[in-house]
């Protein structure tokens, strides 16, 4: 049979809804297609995404404002403003001429754009009696950002006045551009140009031109329609909080799109509409069910970021110090050297999980070694970072080992008190990296720093939090034997043996910095004996220096012994308390220095 050169339409398909189980279900073919084809996919969310932020849609401004016109008409009656809320379209008929809508409603109430922006700013700006973070980006909205950051999306059609995606994608980093009016359609930038465009098909909340009512949805401006018509046809669609009950012109346009190039996801908390059923059975979209817009987006922010991480190429620790060395002197890449330290940490976390670090059975040895060994990448950032840097980066470093310190902050089940406290082994090699650096890199008051912060409070209800001085002390953390960890040449047991392992743990991270080993003996002893006195700043019982050689007697009787050294060092000028350290003030550091001096001469046994 002959034709007129045109392939007849396929029949609709039923809705593609995948459910748990199948090969692949519809979250994880979300994720997959958008990761392998950044930039193709293109979004469209609806008032379901903003609503968890208490932003109301257009048609809840126009049943606010309408009872508020009810109420200043008739302020004897208290219940005026509900019973026009209740039927604004019948109370606004009885009572003036023109159709109801959200633009000449608000050109009638505020009929200059300075009492617009008044009357408005209750509605898409936080109030003081707003709870916190009312009004302001949603999870899914900072997701979203994150998506558009790593290349994921780069068009985002939108029927939203609100601005809250453009705010959380400025808070990313990223300078969207925003098309609000058919107006602007003819001197944008190109779509593939530009990082991010935001198309707010029906208008922004501050202008007049919005589209609200029936008759306004039933149509969009030419230059809009073929805007529309170009996105739908040339990028792949995923559709959020959008219900398409009463976008006429929206559902007509997707309607009118030919058999799709890339596929339809569409994310509906609440059972599909008729109109959304017959769209998702024409273009056979993947249906999403049960789940919120931040349930969605933050999910696939979390899918996208797994896939990253198996596509990034291993980073080995040489290639890392030298982008950390490159990024370090220059401020344009500070997210780079941020971002370096911050997933280095992360990996470190992902491999100390629960099942890779049990906190039971005869696993001491082992998980020594192994903390180390996730460890090292990030040992070699450390020590790298501080030499080089010249402050600028403190709060980098710093951050690193706060979120070490997290790694003991729960826990469930039984546990072996030993494999617990190891917990907070990396936190310890990190610390103890960095301040041996901050000694040989005359930074000394950069461990007024990193032996105050992070604090951490214990797991059994202490309500005094500790600095790192006193929950990082070596002997509390790595409270097992430690002899068969590092056996003696002459199998004889070490004094020191926790000071003698980091000293160890650390020298390779540190080889390049200082290859003098006399030297960097010499800086690990001073770095233990600073952190002693810091620790003995403590004021109770629970107060104990990180014990090493310095306690032996060749370290303090002579004026050049490094206890002599240090206690000239105590004036107001000492740069430890110039940085913070003992409050600033001289006198409590020399009484922290005496209440070392007693430790020492109660345990003469310690000492040779």
């Amino acid at each position: 049979m002959e034709t007129d050169g045109t392939a007849p339409e396929p029949p609709a398909q039923a809705p593609l809804l995948v459910p748990p189980g199948r090969i692949l279900d519809a979250k994880t073919a979300l994720a997959l297609n958008v990761h392998a084809s950044p930039g193709v996919y293109a979004l469209l969310l609806g008032s379901g995404i903003s609503l968890p932020s208490g932003v109301k849609t257009g048609w809840g401004i126009v049943e606010d404002l309408v009872g508020r016109v009810a109420a200043m008409q008739d302020p004897n009656d208290a219940d005026a403003a509900e019973k026009a809320v209740a039927d604004p379209v019948g109370w606004w008929a009885q009572h003036y001429d023109d159709v109801l809508g959200y633009s000449g409603l608000l050109g009638a109430v505020a009929p200059t754009a300075a009492a617009r922006q008044a009357q408005l700013a209750r509605y898409f700006q936080p109030q003081e009696d707003d709870e916190p973070g009312a009004k302001g980006p949603t999870p899914a909205h900072h997701a979203i950002a994150q998506l558009v950051k790593r290349g994921g999306v780069r068009v985002i059609l939108t029927t939203n006045f609100d601005r809250l995606t453009e705010r959380a994608l400025e808070e990313a980093g990223i300078s969207p551009q925003v098309i609000s009016r058919p107006g602007q359609i003819a001197g944008m930038m190109p779509l593939p140009h530009a990082p991010v465009t935001v198309i707010k098909l029906h208008g922004d909340y501050a202008a007049l031109d919005q589209l609200n009512t029936v008759d306004e949805l039933e149509t969009y401006e030419p230059e809009q329609q073929e805007l529309l018509k170009r996105v739908l046809d040339e990028y792949g669609l995923i559709i959020c909080g959008w219900s398409a009950d009463w976008d006429t012109a929206l559902v007509r346009a997707l309607e009118g799109v030919r058999p799709r190039r890339y596929p339809m996801f569409w994310s509906s908390f609440s059972t599909l509409g008729e109109a959304a059923k017959r769209l998702t059975a024409q273009h056979s979209a993947a249906v999403i069910e049960g789940m919120t817009a931040d349930e969605l987006f933050t999910d696939l922010e979390r899918r996208f970021e797994a896939l990253d991480r198996m596509a990034t190429p291993h980073v080995t620790r040489d290639i890392a110090v030298t982008r950390l060395k490159r990024a370090l002197p220059d401020p344009v890449r500070r997210i780079e050297a941020s971002d370096l330290v911050h997933q280095t940490v992360t990996d470190i976390l992902d491999r100390t999980a629960a099942a890779a670090r049990p906190l039971g059975g005869p696993v001491f040895d082992e998980s020594v070694r192994g903390y180390r060994a996730d460890c090292d990448v990030l040992l070699h950032l450390l020590a790298h970072g501080v030499f080089h840097d010249d402050g600028t980066h403190d709060a980098l470093w710093l951050r690193a080992v706060e979120r070490l310190t997290r790694m003991r902050s729960s826990f469930s089940g039984a546990f072996n008190e030993a494999l617990e406290a190891l917990r907070h082994y990396p936190a310890l090699l990190a610390t103890w990296t960095m301040g041996v650096t901050a000694v040989i890199s005359r930074r000394e008051e950069f461990l007024a720093t990193i032996l105050a912060q992070p604090t951490w409070n214990t797991l059994w209800g202490m309500t005094r939090t500790q600095p790192p001085a006193v929950y990082l002390n070596p002997v509390r953390i790595l409270a097992a034997d430690l002899n068969s960890v590092m056996p003696s040449p002459e199998r004889q047991v070490r004094r020191f043996p926790q000071s003698a392992l980091l000293r160890q743990e650390a020298r390779e991270p540190l080889q390049v910095i200082e290859p003098d080993d006399t030297a960097y003996q010499t800086a690990c002893t001073r770095f233990e004996f600073l952190a002693s006195l810091i620790a003995m700043d403590d004021d109770t019982h629970t107060r104990l220096p990180w014990i090493s050689q310095f306690i032996d007697d060749a370290h303090w009787e002579y004026d050049t012994s490094i206890a002599n050294t240090i206690k000239a060092e105590l004036t107001p000028n000492w740069p430890l308390l110039r940085a913070g350290a003992f409050g600033g003030n001289v006198e409590r550091a020399q009484a922290a220095y005496e209440r070392l001096v007693e430790w020492r001469a109660q345990n003469p046994r310690l000492r040779w």
